[in-house]
């Protein structure tokens, strides 16, 4: 099983999971690290090219400003519910392709999960941190808190993940009860 498609989409599923894993757990462990990152984005208050934080915003856009610290909070609290979602579906989604590569147990059930797993971290980085944070609260005109770098990373990486994943192979169908017609 060493060398095949599975295989390495297995290994490719559990870093996914455990980089996830460790981004959540960063991320309850040290709550104001991060956080500072949320409230920052969400005032807009740094998008402005770099000047001092609180000079030379944009009028224009600035409506979309949210400075209510329970509205951060929320914000950066669906993020981690979002990243440890992701975690686990990865996490279960490695246990059960770990077990179909050394045993004849299908890959189905692996597969679904693994793919949960990383749709959700597509929906949070291409959504949330591109769609939301660079475009809607223009985090791209910030020097100090742009994550958007850090948000393509994740999304070429689950995203890898997800065409490995799908692409067609006969090594994926074994353990699968054969239909007949």
């Amino acid at each position: 099983m060493l060398g095949t498609l599975p295989f390495a989409v297995t290994i490719f599923v559990f870093v996914n999971g455990l980089y996830i894993l460790l981004v959540a757990f960063g991320n309850i462990t040290d709550y104001s690290t991060n956080f500072a990152f949320v409230q920052h984005v969400l005032s807009m208050d740094t998008t402005n090219f770099g000047q001092p934080p609180g000079e030379g915003l944009d009028p224009d856009v600035m409506w979309h400003a949210i400075d209510n610290p329970v509205m951060w909070n929320l914000g950066y609290i669906a993020i981690i519910v979002l990243e440890t979602a992701a975690a686990v579906a990865l996490i279960v989604g490695f246990v059960l392709l770990l077990r179909a590569c050394f045993s004849s147990a299908s890959f189905d059930a692996g597969r679904t999960w693994a793919s949960i797993g990383l749709l959700l971290i597509v929906l949070l980085f291409a959504g949330g941190f591109i769609a939301v944070g660079g475009e809607w609260f223009q985090m791209w005109r910030s020097q100090a808190w742009n994550g958007l770098d850090t948000a393509i990373r994740n999304i070429m990486i689950s995203g890898i993940g997800l065409v490995l994943l799908h692409l067609p192979s006969a090594q994926w169908r074994r353990g699968e009860t054969p239909v007949t017609e």
